[in-house]
């Protein structure tokens, strides 16, 4: 337990982290990847590269400071994190790791002048303080995942079963257990983690998985990415039959039971959870569903005849294709009020997935149209003032 001085100490950090709190998880992370390239694989290196994993990082530390004396105000971001690690199967023994790089990391960051023995003695209280909730979390998960019907720990065998193009950009895996028992029934709108060897590499990445869940099989659908070394990988090599290494679903952004009109909006390959989402919502055929999707083009709109044939067998969907350039017979545009306003039910409830600047926009058009906060539900790993 910290302290009131240890809580004091790493209050009067906060301005420091504000200001220089991703110079800190950046020299963190190289620390960390240069001495102990055994937990390379955990971390997506286009992440690092482009800085949002230090960004997202800071933004996490910044917010457990502020929240320091009050855990309770840190909202749903340690479930955030407690899922991402269970989906890439962090355990505790990373966390010795992590601690003794970030200890150094403030120390060599800060300097000896103002990270003295009593902070660093401080942020040491502190990491572990939220440590030890997060291993005593996730010890958790992966014991409901394993004792739940179909559930497994670790890495399990799945085979490519079939492998589907759904637009020039994406392609749909469908993966089913190679020891043919029955598979985890997920909540729609959760990822899965998948352990890949590339050039003798290890590597780990999660995707969304982009249909309801039947028992059976999994399907993922995936963006190949310029220069992405997982995305490539699947798209030109992973071959029907193959076997990949599987972790079970996680995921906090998932579809909440309810009878109110259901609003999906997607941007570009964040359409894959709200496919699960939608075919859920149809199947139990208890609410309207309006789905939205945006696209730069035609030919990276992905899964239209899916669309197109729920729109025929459910009365209660409607969809909306819009399109950068789009047609005479398709709305052209990016995120509009013009629009969203004759498309959005009143009391509707409201989940958006795509890039940040899409989210920026579409949370903002929420917003404007009333949708209470409690019923605007997004997947983002940051500060929700990102977003404002």
């Amino acid at each position: 337990m910290m302290s009131p001085e240890q809580i004091s100490i790493i209050q009067a950090t906060v301005p420091i982290l504000e200001t220089g709190g991703e110079a800190l998880t950046t020299h963190f992370y190289k620390i960390m990847l240069s001495d102990y390239p055994e937990v390379r694989s955990l971390f997506n290196q286009a992440h690092q590269q482009q800085g949002t994993q230090a960004r997202a990082l800071a933004n996490a530390i910044l917010r457990y400071a502020r929240c320091i004396d009050n855990l309770g105000a840190m909202g749903n971001l340690p479930a955030l994190i407690i899922q991402k690690h269970v989906a890439l199967q962090i355990l505790p023994e990373h966390y010795p790791i992590v601690g003794t790089c970030l200890l150094r990391a403030i120390r060599e960051v800060l300097g000896a002048e103002v990270a003295t023995d009593a902070v660093i003695d401080a942020w040491g209280a502190a990491y572990w303080q939220l440590a030890n909730i997060l291993i005593a979390a996730e010890t958790g998960e992966y014991e409901k995942l394993a004792s739940a019907p179909g559930g497994w720990r670790g890495a399990r065998q799945f085979k490519v079963a079939a492998k589907q193009p759904e637009s020039s950009e994406i392609t749909s895996f469908y993966l089913e257990p190679l020891d043919g028992a029955a598979v985890i029934r997920y909540q729609p709108g959760q990822y899965l983690g998948l352990k890949l060897l590339i050039d003798g590499q290890e590597v780990r990445r999660n995707y969304s998985l982009s249909q309801h869940a039947d028992g059976r099989s999994l399907r993922i659908s995936v963006k190949r990415e310029a220069g992405g070394i997982v995305s490539n990988y699947l798209h030109d090599q992973v071959a029907i039959g193959q076997v990949l290494e599987v972790f079970p679903p996680a995921g906090e952004f998932v579809l909440k039971a309810g009878t109110a009109p259901l609003v999906l909006i997607s941007g570009g390959v964040g359409i894959t959870p709200t496919l699960a989402m939608s075919e859920a919502a149809l199947l139990a055929g208890d609410r309207e569903v309006v789905f939205i999707h945006y696209a730069r083009n035609a030919e990276v709109q992905a899964f239209s005849a899916t669309l197109s044939q729920w729109e025929r067998e459910y009365p209660q969907f409607r969809k909306y294709i819009v399109l950068e350039d789009g047609t005479d017979d398709v709305v052209a545009g990016r995120p509009s009020l013009t629009h969203l306003k004759h498309w959005i039910p009143a009391q509707s409830h409201a989940y958006f997935l795509g890039p940040k600047p899409f989210m920026r926009a579409i949370h903002q058009v929420l917003k404007t149209l009333g949708v209470p906060e409690e019923n605007r539900r997004y997947e983002f790993f940051g500060p929700a003032e990102a977003l404002q």
